[in-house]
């Protein structure tokens, strides 16, 4: 029987701030806040979905469509990339990358993604039902912005 590697799906995420220095978060259907960001594009066979040519590209393109927010990616977070098992024996990989916010005066929209979209400073993140890994990379964005 031939091997067959395991595959890992990669959600690349963003920690991106508002003028007023606060987070952009969004709702999920698990009641959770998350950060802004999904998956790169592989592309169609038919060329109408256009596949991503980098991480950074898939996220900026994901927040867009996420929120209306156009963004930069900028580095990679220390201690950002991180798995996580959102339900039991669904691995995710976690890759997150500070973010240069290129419309900070704008309001984020909530797409049909999400359920709710909001905007925290740092010291009302502890409190917020969300994974461990997002408020580490949360808190070392801060940090260094």
């Amino acid at each position: 029987m031939p091997y067959t590697p395991p595959l890992w799906p990669v959600s690349i995420k963003g920690v991106a701030l508002d003028a007023h220095g606060r987070v952009l978060l969004l709702k999920n259907e698990r009641e959770e806040w998350e950060l802004p960001g999904g998956r790169l594009e592989v592309g169609s066979p038919d060329g109408l979905q256009v596949p991503d040519e980098s991480p950074e590209q898939a996220l900026e393109r994901e927040i867009a469509e996420e929120t209306g927010w156009k963004i930069q990616a900028a580095s990679l977070i220390d201690g950002g990339t991180w798995i996580y098992e959102p339900i039991p024996g669904r691995r995710v990989l976690i890759v997150t990358y500070g973010c240069t916010v290129l419309t900070p005066d704008q309001a984020p929209v909530v797409s049909h993604e999400h359920k709710q979209v909001g905007l925290f400073t740092a010291d009302e993140v502890p409190a917020l039902t969300m994974p461990d890994g997002y408020k580490q990379s949360i808190t070392t964005w801060f940090a260094q912005a």
